[in-house]
């Protein structure tokens, strides 16, 4: 019998991480999508910016009915499940959270679109997206190793953190420049250039903490 609740709770923490993997490769698409409609605003290229804002919005939907999914899977057969589980939990809420920064950054992309900001600023924030990116590819890779090479998933989830740093860095040179630019700048177009590096610096802190998860779920291999 304990060979047996063994088994199922192997085959429930497998189903889980699959559910996870399939949730970084939707709530990454938001990210990519973010950075392309960030390239497109520095661009001044209206027309792309509101496709890719118009993609993202669907994508995120997308997250957001898998959140379910993976949730219901997730709260199956709790007398087999260990601690695992509750880790589990955490990291698709803060992978559909990450999302959901994505989608208020370019809701704020959208409303920036018609606004004259430094190209300085643009340039910066386009930055930052690069970097969102790279730290969700390496969340996916993460994810992927937790069960087959958990070194290498721990090995990848430090990754996140430091990238979580970089962006950390370029968030505050960019608010440097609000003193430089401030008084040339429409102020509520100043306001919502805050709030979406704010949502992006958000994503990048979702995803160290989404790391966090993986550590743990890889060390209890």
């Amino acid at each position: 019998m304990e060979r047996s609740l063994s088994w199922f709770e192997r085959r429930r923490k497998t189903k889980g991480l699959d559910l996870a993997h399939e949730q970084i490769v939707k709530a990454l698409d938001t990210i990519v999508l973010l950075n392309k409609a960030m390239k497109s605003y520095s661009e001044d290229n209206k027309k792309e910016v509101k496709q890719y804002v118009g993609a993202l919005f669907k994508k995120e939907e997308e997250v957001d009915i898998f959140r379910s999914e993976a949730f219901k899977e997730l709260s199956k057969g709790t007398a087999l499940v260990s601690d695992y589980r509750e880790d589990l939990l955490h990291l698709v809420k803060r992978l559909d959270t990450v999302a959901d920064n994505s989608k208020d950054a370019a809701r704020c992309i959208q409303m920036l679109s018609e606004a004259q900001m430094p190209p300085e600023m643009r340039k910066l924030a386009v930055a930052m997206t690069d970097r969102l990116v790279e730290a969700a590819q390496e969340l996916r890779f993460s994810i992927d190793a937790i069960s087959n090479d958990p070194a290498k998933a721990i090995s990848g989830a430090h990754r996140v953190e430091g990238i979580e740093h970089k962006i950390d860095q370029v968030y505050l040179e960019t608010k440097a420049l609000f003193v430089k630019y401030g008084g040339k700048i429409n102020c509520g177009a100043l306001v919502i250039f805050d709030d979406m590096i704010e949502f992006i610096e958000q994503a990048a802190d979702l995803c160290a903490d989404t790391a966090d998860y993986i550590i743990i779920l890889s060390s209890a291999e």
